[in-house]
């Protein structure tokens, strides 16, 4: 599994149209191949940052995949013109995971 990072920081004042477009946009990742889910994380110091999380079977879903697909060019219609500076995407692999036993 392929853990992809992304720091979104959205104009201030802009915050809850980002989140309706996301929310819009979310079912086209979502459809694609290789997808296993994503999660978007509001920052409390700063709200108008957000933390993108997706979870793909390989790098190439993501890189290859669905940002070579036509759907890409309609997640990007929705949510590239909120990005100020256009973020930096980041790609991770496990190495190790612990969870608390209650």
């Amino acid at each position: 599994m392929i853990l992809e990072v992304a720091i979104l920081n959205v104009p201030s004042g802009m915050e809850n149209e980002f989140e309706a477009a996301f929310a819009k946009a979310s079912p086209i990742i979502a459809s694609m191949k290789g997808y296993i889910s994503h999660e978007l994380h509001r920052c409390i110091e700063a709200p108008n940052r957000y933390l993108l999380l997706v979870r793909w079977q390989t790098l190439e879903d993501h890189t290859t995949g669905f940002r070579g697909s036509p759907q890409y060019d309609q997640w990007k219609q929705l949510l590239h013109h909120f990005y100020d500076p256009f973020p930096t995407v980041e790609h991770f692999e496990g190495v190790l995971q612990y969870h608390c036993s209650e």
